[in-house]
């Protein structure tokens, strides 16, 4: 984040004991006054994720925490496997869900092969981690895979 792009006010304070105190706005505060981003659809979260993460040389699987509204509350790593797979536990995916205090997710991961069609671990994980997110009330929106240059939303995948 550039210097510029957070204003940190100063409040000075005059309590009754006499002391100056200088009150700086919480963290909590100036992260709901960044700008997040707002990933209402696939292809807005793919335009977040592909550049960050299509081209890495190892699977990685991660979860994009969203607010009510589904503004990025966090992005989190959850599993860095090797060239063909990742170890994913439920338990670690909605642990990072629950912290943020998300309302929903979507599920990502990449293909190191660059070609993002789903196998059929991809769509049993899906099919679980979106049970997992019904228990907890937390909606699975999506799960993207990522390739080089281009995703597939399991959601429109098992939908069409």
């Amino acid at each position: 984040m550039h210097a510029s792009a957070v204003t940190l006010a100063a409040y000075s304070v005059h309590c009754d004991c006499g002391k100056l105190w200088t009150a700086l706005p919480s963290g909590a505060q100036l992260a709901a006054e960044a700008p997040r981003p707002l990933l209402k659809t696939p292809a807005d979260a793919a335009c977040y994720l592909l550049p960050l993460y299509a081209l890495r040389p190892v699977e990685t699987f991660g979860v994009l925490a969203l607010d009510i509204r589904h503004r990025l509350i966090k992005d989190a790593i959850i599993s860095t496997g090797c060239l063909t797979s990742t170890l994913v536990y439920p338990r670690e995916v909605f642990v990072a869900a629950i912290e943020s205090r998300a309302a929903a997710v979507v599920l990502y991961h990449n293909h190191p092969s660059g070609d993002p069609e789903p196998s059929g671990d991809d769509l049993a994980l899906t099919r679980r981690l979106a049970a997992g997110g019904s228990l907890l009330g937390i909606e699975v929106l999506d799960h993207l895979i990522l390739g080089a240059g281009r995703f597939v939303s399991l959601k429109a995948w098992t939908q069409a």
